[in-house]
């Protein structure tokens, strides 16, 4: 397959950058206070039908998943919103509690990222939450106390309004060291038939965290476990976390005209996942850590999915002005007047809420045409 050249690199950052503008982003959804570790996001928006959309996240409370939910709520409620525009409003119709998603044999702890996904099967809503269940007895001496372990569910209905959690179950979990907790899902169509699932994992040992990818095949309904690791940690600003939020599929316009098919990818990345001290003489930025990660980008053949390239190798591309920098859980949704984007974005007050910003059709059009 041919390489993309510098001109098109640099269109392809561009749109991105314009679409990820942390200046032009309006609130959509708020966290439940304005304060630091209140946050509301790692959802998406899909439109459910003609001029019907949908947004999902979950409310995330203060609290801190290496002590347990002795130290705070966390993660507190997976919820959906309903609009007639893909930048809003928004009004929340559903919402799903801990308790709603908990088993008799696995309580959730919190709940962490999920999506809303429409497809053959109907409106699936796919949810990670971590669960109070023991460690796999090799590891078991570093489970901390009010800890569990994270997997992904999911619910099948027709329509949001029959969404029932008592349907929900299990599509991907791990009993390896390695990959022992699974999170923050993320669904789309196969380009040639299929469903994606990637997802973010971690080890038992809390010391980083990668892109892992699972493969539902046409008339199936089991996801197969295919990688766990499509986009692999980088070397510099995402050397501790690449974990993939986002596919957008690429308009044949302008310089991608006559190219194959192509699709951009936003990830999130982290120097480290605990804050550390900066040296007062060196350069202050922000550099990443669990909970407040930055932003990345990266591309791939469409053909050759899930071979994927950086564009963002020696920095982040998507830093929020204000806070820690914080800008994550990039989503996106093509329509017919332009691309709708919504992620997480830390504030002044270092609270996270979910914002958007939309980029109409002319705009991205005139970008990619060199």
């Amino acid at each position: 397959m041919s390489k993309l050249n510098s001109k098109i690199k640099n269109a392809l950052v561009k749109l991105a950058e314009t679409l990820i503008d942390q200046t032009k982003a309006k609130v959509l959804v708020p966290p439940q206070q304005n304060a630091d570790g209140f946050w509301f996001g790692s959802g998406n928006i899909i439109e459910a039908e003609p001029n019907s959309y949908l947004l999902c996240g979950r409310y995330r409370n203060h609290g801190d998943s290496r002590t347990g939910t002795g130290s705070g709520e966390r993660g507190l409620e997976f919820s959906i919103f309903e609009g007639v525009s893909p930048v809003g409003p928004f009004n929340k119709i559903r919402s799903f509690s801990k308790e709603d998603l908990s088993k008799p044999e696995a309580a959730v702890v919190s709940i962490e990222g999920g999506k809303l996904f429409q497809g053959s099967r109907g409106l699936e809503m796919i949810v990670s939450t971590e669960k109070a269940v023991d460690y796999p007895k090799r590891f078991a001496d570093f489970q901390k106390l009010g800890t569990g372990v994270w997997s992904i569910d999911r619910i099948v209905a027709e329509t949001v309004n029959k969404l029932d959690s008592s349907t929900l179950k299990e599509i991907q979990s791990s009993q390896e060291g390695e990959t022992l907790h699974i999170k923050d899902p993320v669904v789309f169509n196969l380009p040639n038939h299929g469903t994606a699932l990637a997802f973010c994992n971690h080890p038992f040992s809390w010391s980083s965290s990668n892109t892992g990818l699972a493969i539902r095949a046409e008339g199936s309904d089991v996801f197969e476990l295919h990688s766990q690791a499509i986009l692999e940690r980088g070397a510099t600003w995402d050397v501790a976390c690449a974990r993939v939020t986002d596919r957008l599929p690429m308009p044949k316009v302008g310089c991608l005209a006559n190219l194959p098919s192509l699709s951009l990818y936003f990830y999130d990345g982290a120097e480290c996942l605990r804050s550390l001290d900066e040296n007062v003489k060196a350069v202050s930025r922000p550099r990443g850590f669990s909970c407040e990660e930055l932003g990345g980008l990266a591309w791939g053949w469409d053909s050759e999915f899930p071979k994927i390239q950086r564009l963002s190798v020696d920095f982040p591309l998507f830093v929020s002005p204000d806070g820690t920098g914080c800008s994550r859980y990039v989503s996106t949704l093509v329509t017919q007047g332009g691309i709708m984007a919504s992620w997480q974005q830390s504030q002044p007050d270092l609270s996270q809420p979910l914002v958007g910003n939309f980029l109409n059709k002319k705009l991205y059009e005139e970008i990619l045409t060199l």
